[in-house]
């Protein structure tokens, strides 16, 4: 599925030419509801932690990528192509949404590196493995990465429905309909970067978690209920650098 150029809606988003191009492959939304007052406390300044239905909410997402270029350069073979495993959850700064990630696991050193000197993201080294398994997928990631927390994630999920795109206003359109990410410089300063893509082609999924322990960065336990589960094969994705944000 090409990125569409034509979606006025985030047509303001964009300003000046994209950074990187690349594909999402068997992506699940894992997503658990929390107590505002509870990860309200780990957002930095000057970014406001989001809610939805009166909760906060935390989300786990492995998926692979492929095909991962900068602009004007073609995909660099086994480069390009790896498993990535983010906790995140949704801020606002400047009267804009995006997404603000806790960490970022990736099987691919250099894009471990690239990515936190050019995005300023917190990426982690990790030994994943990201596998057809019948009709679903089995996923599993360790983060290897020196100074920071142990991490571990194992699960096989798979989509159970037919495609049904996020209604706006439903809980799935506030967790995945988002088009921008924000990070905190070391100045204290909120950048925001924005993504181009195609609405999430999400069905219903089901997940077997076999182990979980992503959310200490975030200081967060996650509770014990099943999360909300969406499933989503492919989608093809542009990004902008993080810019200074500021009201719109």
């Amino acid at each position: 599925m090409p990125v569409t150029e034509s979606i006025p809606a985030r047509d303001a988003l964009r300003r000046g030419p994209w950074a990187l191009s690349m594909g999402w492959h068997d992506l699940l939304f894992l997503h658990w509801p929390v107590p505002v007052a509870e990860l309200a406390p780990a957002i930095p300044a000057p970014l406001e932690l989001e809610e939805h239905d009166g909760c906060a909410w935390l989300g786990v997402v492995p998926f692979r990528m492929s095909g991962v270029r900068p602009c004007c350069l073609p995909p660099l073979g086994s480069l390009s192509r790896f498993p990535e495993l983010n906790l995140r959850t949704y801020v606002r700064h400047g009267g804009h949404g995006g997404v603000f990630f806790f960490s970022l696991d990736a099987h691919q050193k250099l894009a471990v590196r690239t990515a936190r000197a050019t995005f300023g993201l917190p990426y982690f080294d990790a030994r994943m493995h990201c596998r057809a398994a019948g009709d679903g997928i089995d996923y599993a990631s360790e983060r290897t990465h020196g100074g920071v927390p142990a991490a571990r994630f194992r699960a096989r999920y798979r989509p159970t429905g037919p495609v049904e795109p996020a209604r706006p206003g439903s809980l799935e359109h506030f967790l995945t309909e988002r088009y921008s990410l924000f990070v905190v410089d070391s100045r204290g300063r909120a950048r925001r970067g924005d993504i181009l893509h195609e609405p999430w082609p999400l069905q219903p999924a089901e997940v077997e978690l076999e182990v979980c322990d992503m959310t200490r960065l975030a200081g967060v336990t996650l509770p014990p209920i099943e999360p909300h589960v969406r499933f989503a094969r492919e989608l093809h994705v542009r990004a902008w650098l993080p810019r200074l944000s500021v009201g719109d």
